[in-house]
This record gives structure tokens, sequence and C-alpha cells, in this order.
């Protein structure tokens, strides 16, 4: 309790009382946590665990036997348990670990997660080599977990793709690829983790949804706002994305194997069917949506999540089940 703060004792038996002290502490707890911005984090966590299983639809039975291998000997107890759903969002966890500590994790790998690729008109590519840092190689000897702190998602993911496919890599350092790129194939195939119009890859942006009078980021409408609409329950979105994914799908995003062609490609996505449909700010400075807008969103989002899905599936054989 901080100091020059007295204790209010609570009368015994009145449980009125007690109840609605309880409910008045937590609600200005939480009208608190609501004013503390939240770290930007690409999909919600049921965002990524439905990544995972529908990855793990596709994966053949030697891969998955080494992928379980492999994560039997995860120690970190950063998530509940070592299945490919829970170390899905191991990498943010270890992000996030020291970030109000020592920040070594923190700052070592939060630029992993993204690529800021400016918004530009139509006909106008990005130049994805500057948005990386120049795209240096890793320094030889030195291991893809290491470093360095300015990196892009796209030599990320593979640089941790060569780690996982290498014979030669230190086990430790093999499952520590593998966690990564369960992760950051789900972060490359959100779109406004690859984008920036000076808004922090959409995090300044307000938008409002419907009749809602509470403006929230566009970043977080598309971590959580339409993955939540989904459903709250991973597998239950697993299962619906997987249903709907016709063999055509499978051949045409099995066709881009690239990290470089994933990036590009949200971009697209993010300049064209995000930032270009965007209404206007009214109110608040906020954009708001209508309901066949928030319904375009969402169905956009499940189909970045098929895909994202179906290419981890991809990596994961190349690299694994060989």
């Amino acid at each position: 309790m901080p100091r020059g703060t007295r204790a209010v004792p609570v009368p015994p038996r009145r449980g009125g009382a007690r109840r609605a002290l309880t409910a008045l502490l937590l609600g200005g707890l939480a009208t608190l946590a609501g004013l503390v911005p939240a770290p930007a984090r690409a999909w919600s966590e049921g965002g990524h665990r439905a990544i995972a299983l529908v990855a793990q639809h596709y994966l053949h039975s030697r891969t998955r036997e080494r992928i379980e291998a492999l994560l039997s000997g995860d120690d970190t107890a950063l998530v509940p348990d070592r299945g490919l759903a829970s170390e899905s969002v191991w990498a943010d966890r270890w992000r996030d670990a020291d970030r109000y500590g020592s920040k070594v994790n923190y700052l070592g790998t939060r630029q992993w997660h993204f690529v800021n690729l400016p918004l530009l008109p139509a006909g106008q590519p990005p130049d994805l080599s500057a948005a990386c840092f120049g795209r240096p190689p890793l320094p030889e000897g030195s291991r893809a977990s290491t470093g360095p702190a300015r990196a892009c998602i796209v030599d990320k993911i593979e640089q941790f793709r060569a780690t996982l496919a290498s014979r030669e890599a230190p086990r430790d350092e093999r499952r520590r690829a593998l966690q990564f790129l369960l992760h950051l194939v789900g972060d490359v195939h959100q779109p406004l983790h690859t984008i920036d119009d000076g808004d922090h890859g959409g995090n300044d942006r307000q938008v409002l949804v419907g009749r809602s009078t509470r403006p929230i980021s566009l970043h977080s409408l598309w971590d959580h706002h339409l993955v939540r609409s989904i459903s709250r329950d991973p597998q239950v979105i697993a299962d619906r994305l997987v249903q709907r994914i016709r063999p055509a799908d499978l051949r045409l995003w099995r066709s881009q194997r690239s990290a470089d062609a994933w990036a590009l490609e949200s971009h697209e996505v993010a300049r064209r069917e995000v930032y270009a449909t965007l209404p206007a700010p009214g109110e608040a400075g906020a954009s708001r949506l209508t309901a066949a807008q928030y319904q375009a969103a969402r169905e956009l989002a499940e189909a970045r999540l098929q895909r994202a899905g179906v290419r981890l599936a991809l990596l994961l054989n190349e690299t694994l089940g060989r």
C-alpha cells in the first residue's frame, strides 16, 4: 500500500458493503489499466494458438515427432505446456519477461516481430532492404537467437529457418529457432506488422466499431478484437479455418515460400484493404467502421490466419520432415 494511505476497515458480517467496496476497487483498477498502453503484439494469444493448430493439421508425422522432441527440452516455464499451441506464444513471453526489469530480452528481440515498410501510393514498391537495416548477414559463428537487435522479421525468419534445418546447430539453438518460428510466421501475416504510416503500425490510429463511443487503436482491432469476434477458443477458430481451406488455396499459398514474399503480401493487404478503406477520422479523431466494414475486416483476418497456418506447416515440414 502506498505511503500516506490508510487502510479502511471493512465491518464484519456486512456482505453487501464488502462486495460494494470490492467492486469499487476492481472498477478503479480496470479504469487505470485501460489508461496504460498495452505492449504491441501481432494477433492475440488466441490467434497465435489458432495458427499453430491450423499448422498442426498439415504436419507430416515425422515433423510432429521431431517438433515434440525439440520442445520437450523447453525449461523456461514461460508457457503452460510444451505443445505446439502453447509454444506459439513463447516468443512474446520471452520478449516481455524482463520488459520492466533488465530489458535484455525486450530490447534484444522486440524489433524481430515486425518490419516497418512505409505506406506508399499504389505502384511504388517499398524498399525491404532499407526497412531491414540494410540486411546485414549474421556474423560468422554467431547464433540467430542472440542478435542482432536491429533486425526485421523477414531476416529473422530466414535465419531461424536455416538454424532449424541445420544438423550442425546445437540442439538448444534449434529449439530456440523453432520457438521463434512458431510465432514469427504468424506475426508476418498480420498486415499491421508490415506497414507504417507514421502511426507505429496503427497503434496511434484510432477506430470506433459500430455504435461504440470508446475508440481503440487500429492495431488492437487486428491483434485482439477481430480474432475474438471469431471465437475465444483457439481450437474452434482453427477448426473453422481448416474447414474452409480448399486444395486450390493450399497450392497457391504454398507457392510463395520466402519470408520476403509473405511480408510484401501482408504489406499490400494492409495498404489496399486496411488503410485505403479506412473512413476519414471523425469524432475524437477516430475512424468509425460500419458493420459491413467490420465484417470485411474479420473475413480478411480469417484469411491471414489461414495462410499463416498453412505456411508455418510448409516451413516446418521442409526443415524437419526430411
